[in-house]
């Protein structure tokens, strides 16, 4: 019987994940550092699936090979969220590295928003990511038109009735305020259809520049704009923790 079919060794696994030489591992395991499906494993040479078999070391999962992309996109202004576009505007297509993968994008910025948007050839892991029920934070920063008084940015925080619905942000947070605008950061899970700008609508300071910072654990950082990266071993690791895979 093969190796991959009875299991690999849990330190095989773990210094093929980059977490540590095998010598290394086997001091992890016989530190009671490491986890297998939620159980503490201290004997040495046990077998794993690293494809199915949930891993954690110091309580962070370690994901499964990669089988699949999972990139991270700094979106410009005046992008299309599409990878193509009959009407020839610039899409993300134009900003990804060349690849034969068809890759999805999860969830959509609209044209004139700018930021973080992850794409990825996964398709189970694209379709969690973006439905509502796993409720995975999305943040913003926010530049609104206009100085908005302390009165207003709590009635943002209670939240606001659209015409489809209430919708209460998770967290807002004043960055600064000037004589003629107001910089906010805005998190909150929900995905309606330009969500942000609705709501700084209602409060009567329209969005004059808007970018999403942070999915999840994934920060955009100092990704300059216009460029890619792949998501990192411990982002990947917490966002599978996120949805549930």
């Amino acid at each position: 019987m093969s190796e991959e079919a009875e299991g690999i060794r849990l330190q095989k696994v773990l210094a093929s994940a980059g977490i540590a030489s095998r010598r290394a591992s086997e001091i992890l395991i016989d530190e009671g550092r490491v986890e297998v499906n939620g159980k503490v494993v201290t004997e040495q040479g046990k077998r794993v699936n690293p494809e199915t078999d949930h891993i954690r070391v110091d309580g962070s999962r370690i994901p499964p090979p990669r089988r699949h992309m999972y990139l991270v996109l700094n979106k410009p202004r005046g992008v299309v969220s599409t990878m193509d576009d009959p009407e020839g505007r610039s899409t993300l297509t134009d900003y990804l590295p060349r690849t034969k993968e068809r890759l999805f994008h999860v969830g959509r910025l609209d044209t004139e928003t700018e930021g973080l948007i992850v794409l990825t050839n996964d398709g189970e892991f694209a379709h969690r990511l973006a439905h509502p029920s796993y409720e995975v934070p999305k943040t913003y920063h926010v530049q609104a038109a206009g100085v908005m008084d302390n009165r207003t940015i709590k009635r943002l925080e209670k939240g606001v009735t659209l015409e489809d619905g209430p919708v209460k942000p998770d967290k807002v947070k004043l960055i600064s305020r000037s004589q003629n605008k107001t910089l906010l950061e805005i998190t909150l899970h929900e995905g309606r259809n330009r969500i942000v700008r609705r709501m700084m609508d209602a409060v009567g300071h329209p969005v004059d520049r808007l970018a999403r910072t942070r999915i999840g654990p994934i920060r955009l950082g100092v990704l300059p704009v216009g460029e890619t990266r792949e998501l990192t071993r411990e982002e990947l690791g917490a966002l599978l923790d996120l949805i549930r895979m």
